[in-house]
């Protein structure tokens, strides 16, 4: 077994039961009556466990009571917490000498959300990936694989949720190699493009898979220097794979459809369509949200999305867009349990997908608004300032 997917138990079972068995489920797109019920008690433990240690959550679940979110019943709240919060508060439910680990959601300078993990917390969001990743058939320990990280290269201090995410799933499969594009130069990090159209070169020739994990504006980046220079396209090892995220924030005028996107990779990489893969999430929520074969994000199982009127804060119904609200009671460490994001989606049903899986999936249409917050692709991104 992974070990990843190994058990992990919350830091009060007579406290967080439902929340154990709601994380506990081994399938991530399980649907039904008995999971939807599961959930909502789930919720109910969570808003007990963060008003019973924080003050300010504390205060959040005395006011009024929100409009019911959809699918999660009339009785169940989810008050709502703006991502920007923790950019600018540090809030935790655990005593400070219980955490785990330190995240940051952006780059050197600008504001960054301070989110802080137990134990609990951190693995199990990393169970989620596991889970996903089995679901689809990604964690193959026998099988190595060479991997081109378009994320941060490990430094001294370097707390960047990002680089924590893609060096951590290099745990699915062995690596044979490792190439970063975000290379530590002593003082910060460079974009090595020249690097990474070398490393996919000497990839090619090699007889094992490759996988390519990170923010897509810099894989985009890399295929049209490529074409630039006048390479030829090259066909990356059967069972290769794509796993992107980060979106394409503070670049968006270099930004191409999906569907162009990911049509490029193919024919500049020979990697097929249901191989190439984007996914959601921040260090606010760290629940995984992985596109299916047809490029849907789901819902899976431990989290519910809803979408919210920009005006007024309302749940809208499927397809039409608002912000994105994330809910989820797996974590314990900070009320970050019902987040709105910043990010502009629509949701929609499980049906109007074509693949097996039931859940409602969303799309993201991008930021809302323009402000001075950064993000890790944000940061990211001016490093690709002057090299076009």
């Amino acid at each position: 077994m992974n070990p990843h997917l190994a058990p992990v138990a919350v830091p009060d079972p007579a406290a967080l039961g439902r929340v154990q068995r709601l994380c506990d489920l081994p399938s991530p797109y399980e649907t039904g009556p008995a999971v939807d019920e599961l959930f909502a008690a789930a919720m109910t433990e969570a808003h007990a466990w963060h008003a019973g240690r924080s003050d300010f959550f504390r205060s959040l679940l005395a006011g009024p009571a929100e409009e019911p979110v959809p699918g999660l019943g009339p009785q169940v709240r989810a008050p709502l917490v703006h991502a920007n919060f923790f950019k600018r508060h540090e809030v935790l439910s655990i005593p400070r000498e219980e955490v785990f680990l330190h995240l940051t959601s952006s780059g050197t300078s600008g504001q960054k959300s301070q989110m802080f993990f137990d134990e609990w917390t951190i693995r199990a969001a990393q169970r989620m990936v596991a889970r996903v990743f089995d679901h689809y058939g990604w964690i193959t320990p026998d099988q190595p694989v060479n991997y081109l990280l378009y994320s941060y290269e490990p430094a001294p201090s370097l707390r960047l949720g990002t680089s924590f995410t893609d060096n951590y799933l290099c745990d699915f499969a062995p690596a044979r190699h490792t190439t970063h594009a975000l290379r530590h130069t002593g003082s910060g990090h460079e974009f090595d493009v020249h690097g990474c159209v070398a490393a996919l070169q000497r990839y090619a020739e090699q007889d094992v898979p490759v996988r390519i994990l990170g923010f897509p504006a810099f894989l985009h980046f890399t295929l049209e220097r490529m074409r630039a220079m006048g390479l030829a396209p090259l066909r990356l090892p059967e069972g290769s794979l794509v796993v992107l995220g980060g979106g394409w924030k503070g670049h968006a005028d270099r930004r191409i459809g999906k569907e162009e996107f990911y049509a490029e990779v193919t024919e500049r990489l020979g990697v097929p369509g249901e191989r190439i893969r984007d996914t959601f999430g921040s260090v606010e929520h760290c629940v995984p949200y992985v596109e299916c074969a047809h490029h849907r994000l789901h819902v899976p199982v431990w989290s519910r999305a809803a979408v919210r009127d920009t005006a007024t804060l309302r749940p809208l119904p499927y397809g039409e867009p608002g912000f994105l609200h994330l809910i989820s009671p797996y974590i314990t460490s900070v009320p970050a349990h019902s987040v709105v994001m910043g990010d502009l989606a629509s949701s929609h049903p499980g049906a109007e997908c074509p693949c097996p899986l039931e859940t409602d999936w969303f799309t993201v249409h991008g930021r809302a608004g323009v402000s001075r917050n950064r993000s890790c692709a944000v940061a990211a991104a001016e490093l690709l300032k002057g090299l076009s």
